[in-house]
């Protein structure tokens, strides 16, 4: 049975994916902070004999051991990473001061760099990592700062890890969500600013959930996605790659 190790997997789309992999008969290595959540995941899954989990900071300089220890003792092989655990609420470069630049990297680019290193070695051929990365990986976006930095390096380490373990059958893709209604999101909805750039700029009628995500990450882990390797998938509904603007915004009012 493949075993998979998910970071952030307490809520939002780690906890989804989990989930979705578990369902797909994968063995589960959840990793976060909070020993609540992943007490609550682990009660949700329903099989505590395919579970483990590890409340730890991925940024410590041990976390990537532990939690490769973790996976071996407990289920003894390693087919797939899922670095997922983030943070928002980035500021632009010039409010940007050291140590919010480091807090966003040593999250979103060290510590999954760390993760991989340690995690590739126990890897055959057949197995898979998923980044999660971001929109703003992709395009420019107005304070996207320290965020998009970080992200848009988690995707370059994405493509070096598909050419170079690619050989050896280890295959490496991005997953790149645009807003997704998480709890942080779901903050945020009744601010008009967030709506014009969000949901009026999205050409499908609804802004994305974490399934939707997490079928994707699932999709990329299953045998339909082995020739895929080094890409990134955009979930976004279409506003990446789009200048759409909804009739509401086209048919406003403009003022003098």
């Amino acid at each position: 049975m493949k075993v998979a190790i998910i970071t952030g997997a307490g809520s939002g789309i780690g906890l989804a994916t989990a989930k979705q992999l578990f369902a797909a008969g994968m063995n589960i290595v959840g990793v976060g902070r909070d020993e609540k959540k992943l007490a609550a995941l682990t009660a949700e899954l329903g099989d505590p004999s395919r579970v483990a989990t590890v409340a730890v900071d991925i940024t410590e300089t041990q976390a990537p051991a532990a939690i490769v220890s973790l996976a071996l003792e407990k289920f003894g092989r390693i087919d797939v990473l899922i670095n997922n655990a983030g943070v928002g609420k980035p500021k632009p470069l010039h409010d940007t001061d050291d140590e919010t630049l480091d807090y966003f990297m040593d999250i979103m680019l060290r510590a999954p760099f760390r993760l991989a290193r340690d995690v590739i070695q126990h890897m055959k051929s057949g197995a898979v990592i998923i980044n999660v990365t971001s929109t703003f990986a992709e395009i420019g976006g107005r304070r996207g700062g320290a965020y998009s930095a970080a992200k848009g390096g988690l995707s370059s380490l994405t493509e070096h890890i598909a050419c170079e373990y690619g050989p050896a059958g280890i295959r490496a893709n991005n997953v790149a969500p645009g807003v997704t209604l998480t709890d942080m999101v779901r903050e945020r909805l009744d601010d008009p600013a967030f709506q014009r750039m969000n949901v009026d700029m999205t050409p499908y009628p609804r802004l994305g959930q974490v399934d939707d995500v997490a079928s994707t990450i699932a999709f990329l882990c299953s045998p339909g996605g082995e020739f895929i390797n080094g890409q990134t998938i955009i979930v976004d509904g279409g506003w990446t790659k789009t200048k759409y603007l909804s009739d509401r915004v086209l048919n406003a009012p403009v003022s003098n």
